[in-house]
């Protein structure tokens, strides 16, 4: 086995671990939603890619680095997706700090779709709702 190369997978692991810490510092400290969001997906998916990365570098397969490589790729697509989903339906329930949001676009989309169907005629579909 490399020793330098099990070197700086420590490193890389140690760095991971220190980003992993922050985002559970800002899930604790941050007061809004969008903010824990924030914190929860930034620095912790690179946490992960850095403790993967090191992980590889210590173990020095090709067995470990194929599923590091699929977990990594998982967090890729699961993170982004989960944390949209999670802000959309705390937009949508009312849950949301309105003073605290700077820009809202996503409202005036909802009061731009609002008007279009109002102009096109309301159906019954449930389908057809600007809400889903």
């Amino acid at each position: 086995m490399i020793v330098w190369l099990q070197l700086v997978g420590v490193c890389l692991i140690t760095a991971g671990v220190a980003l992993t810490f922050f985002t559970a510092l800002g899930m604790l400290r941050l007061g809004s939603l969008f903010s824990r969001m924030h914190a929860s997906t930034k620095p912790q998916v690179l946490g992960l890619v850095l403790m993967c990365a090191g992980l590889a570098c210590v173990m020095q397969s090709t067995h470990v680095a194929a599923t590091l490589v699929l977990v990594v790729m998982m967090q890729f697509v699961v993170a982004p997706i989960s944390a949209h989903m999670l802000g959309r339906a705390t937009y949508r329930l009312g849950q949301t700090d309105y003073e605290a949001i700077v820009v809202d676009e996503y409202a005036e989309d909802l009061e731009r779709a609002r008007q279009q169907v109002a102009q096109n005629g309301s159906s019954d579909d449930p389908s057809s709702s600007v809400d889903r």
